[in-house]
């Protein structure tokens, strides 16, 4: 969220390998861009596909899934309900495929995800593990021949930036994930909202470049005298909707934390800043 994705990083891909399709999921929003993007994956000439992200719990999007079936399993980025609700329903619909993830929460038929864990679909899948958005979020590196994508959920959108989910988000973790996807220059990255990019490692180093410019502007912000959190997103995300605010404080209190500026009570009851 906030802060559009300029230069190299917002170049789109031009197209996609044939093996890759994109279901949107109606549920468009501040939040969501222009819904959430469900992959469907199917190797050529393979008789299973894989999901991931299931999207939301909307009959029509799973039933635009089920239509792409058989599909041997589901798999999910991260554990936001965007991304997870409908998760249940379409293992269901497909006749119980297993739907796999980082967090037990919201894994059905099978074991956790692992960066270890093999997955057999006729095409290359290689779980990354890349927390920071939150605790839970993973990428997959595919791959069949000599093409190859990464699909990122919601660690690099296709429009804007994301939100480090604090507390569940780590800023620290985030930026150690944005260095590993980083290197994955000239491979498009499928996201989790918004259009594919032309180039994971551009998007990733734009990411990267925004971060750190951010927590330049909170580190300032504290120095002129900002005394909560809602006070530094007053002053470092001035070019952010105010309707989206409420999330732009999670990230601001991933990068207190990061800073190692700890928000205690105030006695009126707002969280006020100190630093050790």
């Amino acid at each position: 969220m906030g802060g559009r994705v300029t230069g190299a990083a917002a170049a789109l891909a031009d197209e996609l390998p044939e093996w890759v399709t994109l279901v949107r999921a109606p549920n468009p929003g501040p939040m969501t861009l222009d819904g959430t993007n469900s992959w469907v994956l199917r190797a050529p000439g393979a008789s299973h596909a894989v999901v991931v992200d299931p999207g939301p719990a909307d009959e029509e999007h799973l039933a635009a899934l089920t239509a792409h079936g058989p599909v041997g399993f589901v798999l999910i980025t991260h554990g936001h309900a965007d991304h997870t609700e409908g998760a249940p329903r379409l293992s269901a619909l497909l006749g119980g495929a297993p739907v796999l993830a980082v967090d037990p929460a919201h894994t059905v038929g099978g074991a956790p995800l692992t960066a270890d864990t093999a997955l057999d679909a006729g095409l290359e899948i290689r779980p990354l593990t890349t927390p920071g958005h939150t605790a839970d979020s993973v990428c997959f590196l595919v791959g069949h021949g000599d093409e190859r994508v990464v699909l990122t959920g919601d660690t690099i959108l296709g429009r804007g930036t994301t939100v480090v989910a604090h507390p569940d988000g780590h800023l620290g973790d985030y930026l150690s994930s944005l260095e590993l996807l980083s290197t994955y220059r000239g491979i498009p990255a499928l996201p989790g909202h918004g259009p594919a990019l032309a180039d994971c490692g551009a998007a990733a180093e734009f990411y990267l470049a925004h971060r750190r410019a951010r927590l330049d502007q909170v580190r300032a912000a504290v120095a002129a005298g900002a005394t909560t959190a809602p006070e530094v997103v007053e002053r470092v995300y001035a070019d952010v909707d105010r309707s989206l605010w409420w999330a732009a404080e999670w990230s601001v209190r991933a990068q207190l934390e990061y800073l190692g500026v700890t928000a205690r009570e105030s006695g009126a009851g707002g969280a006020e800043l100190e630093q050790p």
